[in-house]
């Protein structure tokens, strides 16, 4: 039986307060006890631990902070959408009650996702490790500025990369920052890594899909960019020197995804990018 809930406020969301308080008194109808957490865009504290299951209120970026803190739980995200792609979260804010309950009753489908990890490594020494449900992004940290990267899989060389970066996406974030830099859009339910090269010095340097099993590592090299960073999921940037190793994995807890089934992932990508197999009638 679920009896505690954390709610997730996107506060750039001007009607998720609204929202969250009508959510709240239902779930309190039915003796669940239900939290609220002010979420203003980015944020190091992931207040989930001792809760049966998340609702977060936003868009996909607000589903992506509750993934990074409720994956090492187990801790299932109820994702209502109040964004503008909703990619991943599916829920649509005016039919909220009904997934709900059936997710309360036990009848909903669930979905995990994988994340990925990225560990900085300077002078053999780990510095940092951070996870994310979309990608990482490793390159320049200033615009119209090219970063040299040795890349390999699994110690196989891939070459040296000359771009304003590299973005390592999961088959979740294959429909975010890679895709926009011209990576594939990767079913959810394919267990991938999208390596996808942003503005490439080469025309030869073509987005990659590999076996996230393996991990991919990026040494960085002398350039004349003055600077390098790493992000995770868009977060704050991280500083990066040359000859850091940045090794990226995928993370062992997978996160889990309440009513988000192929279906609407294709909905989706129909009503949000405009697909159709020819001209509308």
């Amino acid at each position: 039986m679920k009896k505690k809930c954390i709610i997730v406020v996107n506060t750039y969301k001007s009607e998720s307060t609204r929202l969250g308080d009508e959510i709240k008194a239902y779930l309190a109808l039915k003796d669940i006890s239900a939290d609220t957490f002010i979420y203003n865009g980015m944020s190091d504290e992931y207040p989930f631990a001792g809760y049966d299951f998340v609702i977060t209120l936003g868009g996909d970026g607000t589903v992506l902070f509750a993934a990074r803190g409720c994956a090492p739980l187990g801790i299932p995200i109820f994702p209502v959408n109040l964004g503008e792609f909703g990619f991943i979260a599916s829920v649509e804010k005016d039919s909220w009650q009904k997934p709900l309950d059936e997710y309360l009753l036990g009848k909903s489908c669930l979905q995990e996702r994988s994340l990925v990890q990225a560990s900085i490594f300077r002078n053999g020494q780990l510095r940092l490790s951070k996870s994310g449900l979309n990608e990482v992004f490793v390159g320049a940290g200033s615009s119209a500025q090219m970063l040299s990267m040795d890349i390999s899989y699994n110690a196989d060389s891939l070459g040296v990369f000359k771009s304003d970066g590299v973005v390592v996406a999961t088959a979740t974030g294959s429909t975010a920052y890679s895709a926009a830099a011209g990576g594939p859009i990767v079913d959810p339910e394919i267990d991938a890594l999208v390596l996808t090269p942003v503005n490439s010095f080469s025309l030869s340097a073509r987005p990659l899909v590999l076996n996230s099993k393996g991990i991919i590592e990026i040494v960085i090299l002398p350039s004349r960019c003055p600077n390098s960073i790493m992000t995770v999921d868009g977060q704050v940037p991280i500083d990066l020197h040359v000859g850091d190793h940045v090794k990226i994995s995928r993370q062992k807890e997978k996160a889990i995804l309440i009513d988000c089934n192929p279906g609407k992932f294709y909905g989706a990508l129909r009503a949000k990018l405009n697909w159709s197999g020819g001209p509308l009638a």
